[in-house]
């Protein structure tokens, strides 16, 4: 995942940020135990996003207490307990970051990936046995990815549908109940489906001047005498559209789930932080915001 989950900070009362720092505190440290401390660079929001909302169908009250970690030494912070759903949420942040970090080698020959995948080799194997089958599914859906980006895909629909599925599975096997693991599948398809077609249009001026294959500038026939301010200006609109639309479908299958904590920081984060992250990347707006967890 790539970090776009994000809350509306000055829109949280300060307690509701302290838990939602404690949710991704939490995951942090659960990384820490399974790919040790240098594998803590990879954490991103999105996982934490996913411990709050798994954590959040279960009726037990959140736990956690003051504590002091390795980056914050000098002032305690509310760090969330370990539960079954901070570990899920960890188990993911180390298998993505991993693909993560193998894609950009095979695309873009950074050398900080492989060392970045070393790191967290041993955290990978631990994932990969745990989750077997799911694992499975996800390198079959990278692979369909990666077979639809090197043959140039010319649909930005077609290809991020192996990312949407991607997420769906993350999403659903994390739930043992059959109905409530179809609603957070399709909130994952959806999430999926928002967080690929955002990145791309993200890395539009990164990945036309190092002549890279990206999705958007494929199907709206970029030229490269065009200037790519005047290139993203000209796709808005059409790009912005199926964002929102995915979020709505996002939305409604948020309204399904029986909620029994934290509602009012996952709305702030459905309703609100995702489409000020979208208005951000899109640059729509002057008064879009983000800040530093």
């Amino acid at each position: 995942m790539f970090g776009y989950v994000t809350p509306d900070k000055p829109d949280l009362r300060i307690w509701e940020f302290e838990v939602f720092r404690g949710y991704y505190c939490g995951v942090c440290k659960a990384m820490a135990k399974k790919a040790g401390h240098r594998g803590r660079f990879v954490l991103t929001y999105d996982c934490a996003f996913l411990a709050l909302l798994l954590d959040s169908l279960e009726k037990e009250p959140v736990s956690g207490r003051q504590r002091r970690c390795l980056f914050h030494p000098l002032k305690k912070r509310y760090i969330v307990d370990s539960n079954p759903a901070v570990e899920y949420a960890s188990d993911i942040n180390i298998l993505t970051a991993y693909y993560n970090l193998k894609d950009k080698w095979q695309d873009e020959k950074k050398l900080i990936a492989p060392a970045g995948m070393a790191v967290l080799r041993k955290g990978y194997r631990r994932v990969k046995r745990k989750y077997p089958e799911m694992v499975e599914k996800i390198e079959g859906e990278l692979a369909r990815l990666q077979e639809l980006e090197n043959g140039k895909c010319d649909s930005v629909d077609e290809v991020s549908e192996p990312f949407a599925r991607l997420m769906q599975t993350i999403f659903q096997k994390a739930c043992a109940d059959e109905n409530t693991g179809k609603v957070l599948g399709w909130m994952g398809y959806n999430l999926g489906k928002w967080i690929y077609i955002l990145d791309a249009y993200d890395d539009l001026d990164k990945d036309t001047r190092r002549r890279l294959y990206n999705p958007l500038a494929v199907q709206y026939k970029y030229d490269e005498s065009e200037e790519i301010a005047s290139f993203k200006e000209k796709i808005r609109e059409k790009t912005e559209f199926v964002l929102v639309y995915t979020l709505s479908e996002l939305e409604k299958a948020f309204s399904l789930l029986d909620i029994r904590k934290n509602r009012s920081i996952l709305e702030n984060i459905i309703y609100r932080g995702l489409l000020l992250k979208t208005r951000k990347v899109l640059q729509i707006g002057a008064g879009c915001h983000e800040e530093s967890i």
